[in-house]
């Protein structure tokens, strides 16, 4: 716990104003974290019951606790010391992770990743805190597969770069974490179940530090997700869509790999 604590006084000193949080929106947390479920092995479904015992039954109804937390007075601390842990600015187009440049004393994804799945794994903490971290690896391994989550733009993950969607305005940002996918005019169950029906995501056995990898690859990828003109017609959702589904169903895959290799 002295290390935990210690964790989040460095990233207090270190909060500044940064950008909004938000990935996917609360279905597109919700589909990872189905997804995960359905591919837990034995020893990490029985272990994921037992840390979410009495506070919920699937890792879907935990899925967006890291972005609710900003709503909930007890717990703003927390919220702050954790805010920047949702997503990663890369300096460049290269997208080659630097930690010194890109996740300076450790306000990153990449690195909240690194730290709450070692507070998972570790029996010696306490129930309440490897459930605590739990609940933010479900959540912040939807977040680093979000593109926009992994950008190098001075655009705050493409909040400011404003696009017209469905004749109204808004901005890539929120295009990308819920607009989209409710064109498919699927509830976030049926949604996960059809996602997850397309079979083996093909994805290489998860790695020892694979956080940075998965951002890397959310940062090559949000090169090409920007709009020309900033209007968003029917050929870009249909050309986009699917990558944005493709990067829901990595996730899920993924993050069942992590509990399993974690928890197992």
């Amino acid at each position: 716990m002295i290390v935990l604590r210690r964790f989040v006084v460095v990233l207090l000193a270190g909060f500044l104003l940064l950008p909004e949080a938000h990935a996917w929106g609360p279905d597109g947390h919700r589909i990872v974290a189905e997804i995960a479920q359905r591919h837990l092995d034995p020893a990490a479904e029985a272990q994921v019951a037992r840390l979410l015992a009495g506070h919920a039954d699937r890792l879907a109804e935990v899925a967006n606790w890291a972005d609710d937390i900003q709503d909930d007075p007890a717990q703003q601390a927390l919220w702050k010391a954790t805010r920047s842990l949702h997503y990663i600015n890369f300096r460049g187009p290269d997208c080659a992770y630097q930690p010194p440049r890109d996740c300076r004393d450790g306000r990153c994804v990449v690195a909240g990743l690194a730290h709450y799945v070692a507070v998972l794994g570790d029996p010696g903490q306490s129930v309440e805190a490897r459930r605590e971290a739990l609940e933010f690896v479900v959540h912040f391994v939807g977040d680093v597969h979000q593109p926009l989550h992994a950008g190098y733009r001075p655009d705050k993950g493409g909040n400011t770069y404003q696009v017209r969607f469905q004749g109204r305005g808004s901005n890539l940002h929120r295009v990308w974490d819920s607009g989209m996918l409710r064109t498919r005019g699927l509830d976030w169950q049926d949604y996960a179940r059809w996602l997850d029906a397309g079979g083996p995501a093909g994805l290489p056995p998860v790695a020892d530090a694979p956080f940075a990898t998965w951002a890397e690859e959310s940062c090559r990828l949000s090169r090409d997700v920007y709009p020309p003109g900033h209007g968003i017609d029917a050929p870009y959702v249909e050309a986009e869509l699917p990558l944005a589904e493709r990067r829901l169903r990595e996730a899920g895959r993924r993050l069942a790999a992590l509990l399993n290799r974690t928890l197992g």
